[in-house]
């Protein structure tokens, strides 16, 4: 990752990394909540197993220490746009099921959709203060959900919702790593001219 070039780069970086990591802790919280209520009012039990699906990011990472903050970043907010697109579709066949009949569950799942949402964009800013741009959303996103069974959506959010969770962990500590200045990259003296 390139060091911000002035001090006041270096602390807007900082600030970044630290909202980031704020945030990403709240959504995990708020997942968690979810979770806990998505399992009780779709009638699962809370200790299914569910295999890993597709067109679902993993926050697992293979060699995690050698990837660079860039490497990183791309990897969180393309996660976190696929997540985006999966609670859109979560919400919508809540509310195709339960119609109103659960507004509990829709308002948490609407909630935690707009942090994904804010989450994303944050990711967006620290890419920008790189000065990398962004990649563009064409072609992101899930893969058209398969036609599943009523049983199945409800076990493909389980694992939706459980996966999130997971990656506001890796977020937070990938945001962490960020904040760390590199080697061979001291901190920028107050000297130095924007």
């Amino acid at each position: 990752m390139a060091a911000p070039d002035s001090p006041s780069a270096a602390l807007r970086h900082r600030d970044l990394c630290s909202r980031g990591i704020r945030l990403a802790g709240k959504m995990r919280s708020d997942v968690v909540d979810l979770l806990d209520t998505y399992v009780e009012r779709q009638g699962l039990d809370a200790s299914a197993s569910v295999a890993a699906m597709e067109g679902v990011p993993a926050a697992a990472a293979e060699r995690w220490d050698e990837q660079t903050g860039t490497q990183r970043l791309l990897e969180n907010l393309a996660a976190y746009r696929t997540f985006r697109a999966l609670l859109a579709q979560m919400l919508e066949e809540q509310r195709e099921q339960l119609g109103e009949a659960d507004a509990a569950l829709g308002q948490a799942l609407a909630a935690v959709l707009l942090q994904v949402s804010a989450f994303a964009y944050h990711l967006e800013e620290l890419l920008q203060l790189e000065s990398r741009g962004p990649p563009s959303e064409e072609g992101a996103g899930p893969p058209p959900a398969p036609h599943l069974s009523l049983f199945e959506r409800k076990l493909r959010g389980l694992g939706v919702l459980r996966e999130l969770a997971q990656w506001a962990v890796r977020s937070a500590r990938d945001l962490r790593q960020l904040a760390k200045p590199g080697p061979g990259s001291p901190a920028p003296s107050l000297a130095e001219s924007p």
